[in-house]
């Protein structure tokens, strides 16, 4: 039997496949050698790869589109980013390049909004769709923007008493939405989202508090999220038909309503076993809308998607050196890490998230099971199982060269929740990041975004 880190890789998945070769027994990410990127910048390292976000964008666009014109769908669709799973210039922009609209999440978010289009970025009539349970802060400057000729904001009502605040601000016709809240599913602790108005009473306020005021504010948008993401089960096709049939009903009485927004919920690839048809689901979702408006005689609406996960997840990784081994009883194998799965990757701590990880080198190598530590002093920074297997297993640790091990798809989230920069578990430093993305030529460069944190830095927000 072959014990080469290679052999159980070819055992256990098809490989190679899309984003993920070995050339030499080094791994290459997206076409990328790792090993020069590894040379030249050292580790721990966080690397984007910015081209992976227009082909997930034009891939979603591309299945969309097929479906429309598999049903015969009169609705259009428009693609927006959730701007929440990374603020990033960088991420932001290139994301815009493929035509695009946006979702925000808080106040900070409108001024992001106001930079790009100074930028040229968007413009006026890109839509922006305001999300979450509203403050002053958030209302007053989303009104600003509506007063100032942004006449695609969408702000999504998630209570009553939001509205109120827009009647007060706003000077023009504005357009809205209402967030329907979902029921949670069964293992949740929870049975339905604070988020949003009770699916029940929507239609009454809108009776009360919308219908006759349309010269003022129009309901355009009903939205729905679901914290389980996009999945083939009973419980994501009831929330969304709960949704789909709530438009039915109220756009008999509600012409102005022209939009269904599903959110955001795609999965990502965690792991080379990954399977999930994307096109399936998409066919089944605008299939499910233009029946049900067929049954009730009424115009399918079009269709909204707010992709954060997807569109930037998949574009980064995280590379580490292995920088000692420690075999501490007769079962358990470490392998210490230059860096900390705490400060880095917050949801493998927080949540218990899988990420797709594999060696860069030693590929020819025999393998074993290990545990991955980080360097701070607390028990829980470690990695000790796969999302298809509850283990880990990596190749063995000879003289010479260190092993490095990389993370990969980890580009939604993990910042914005370890907190960019700022003070850091044990102080861990943030580790240097590296942006790969095409010059104005064409020729694909890499540059360093930000140097690995300083002990300074952190010293002046501590006070000292």
């Amino acid at each position: 039997m072959n014990n080469s880190y290679t052999d159980l890789v070819h055992q256990t998945f098809n490989f190679p496949q899309e984003g993920f070769d070995v050339k030499d027994s080094y791994l290459h990410f997206n076409g990328l050698d790792l090993k020069a990127l590894i040379a030249k910048h050292g580790t721990p390292m966080k690397l984007t790869y910015l081209p992976k976000i227009g082909m997930q964008i034009k891939k979603a666009k591309k299945m969309f589109a097929n479906a429309i014109k598999k049903h015969k769908y009169e609705g259009e669709y428009n693609y927006c980013y959730c701007t929440k799973s990374s603020h990033f210039s960088f991420v932001v922009e290139e994301a815009l390049k493929h035509d695009i609209h946006l979702e925000t999440s808080y106040a900070y978010d409108i001024e992001i909004i106001k930079k790009l289009y100074d930028r040229k970025k968007i413009t006026k009539d890109t839509f922006i769709i305001c999300n979450g349970y509203k403050q002053k802060t958030y209302t007053s400057r989303i009104a600003n923007l509506l007063n100032t000729g942004f006449k695609n904001v969408i702000p999504i009502l998630d209570n009553r008493e939001e509205l109120q605040h827009y009647k007060k601000s706003v000077k023009g016709p504005f357009k809205l939405g209402i967030r329907v809240a979902a029921e949670e599913e069964p293992t949740f602790p929870f049975y339905t989202s604070r988020l949003g108005f009770r699916a029940r009473d929507v239609l009454e306020f809108y009776v009360d508090k919308i219908e006759g005021n349309e010269d003022r504010f129009q309901l355009k948008m009903l939205h729905i999220f679901l914290n389980k993401g996009i999945k083939d089960d009973i419980y994501y096709w009831s929330e969304l038909n709960k949704v789909i049939n709530l438009y039915c009903q109220l756009k008999k009485i509600c012409p102005e309503l022209d939009s269904i927004n599903i959110g955001g919920g795609f999965p990502i690839k965690h792991s080379l076993g990954f399977e999930y048809d994307y096109q399936f689901m998409i066919n089944e979702i605008v299939g499910n809308i233009k029946k049900a408006c067929k049954k009730n005689n009424v115009p399918m609406p079009h269709i909204f998607t707010e992709f954060g996960s997807y569109t930037v997840g998949e574009s980064m990784a995280h590379i580490y050196s292995v920088i000692g081994q420690k075999v501490q009883n007769d079962r358990e194998i470490w392998y210490m890490i230059d860096s900390s799965f705490i400060t880095t990757l917050p949801d493998t701590w927080g949540i218990g998230e899988k990420f797709l990880m594999l060696p860069v080198n030693k590929w020819d190598q025999e393998y074993q099971r290990v545990v991955l530590g980080g360097i701070t002093c607390d028990s829980h920074d470690y990695y000790d199982s796969e999302e298809h297997i509850n283990e880990v297993f990596l190749p063995k640790i000879n003289n010479g060269e260190p092993l490095y091990v990389g993370f990969f798809h980890t580009g939604a989230y993990q910042d914005q929740i370890s907190g960019y920069g700022g003070i850091k578990h044990c102080l861990i430093p943030s580790p240097k990041h590296v942006i790969v993305g095409h010059d104005k030529n064409g020729k694909l460069v890499d540059w360093v975004y930000a140097k690995e944190q300083t002990a300074q830095s952190m010293l002046k927000i501590l006070g000292y």
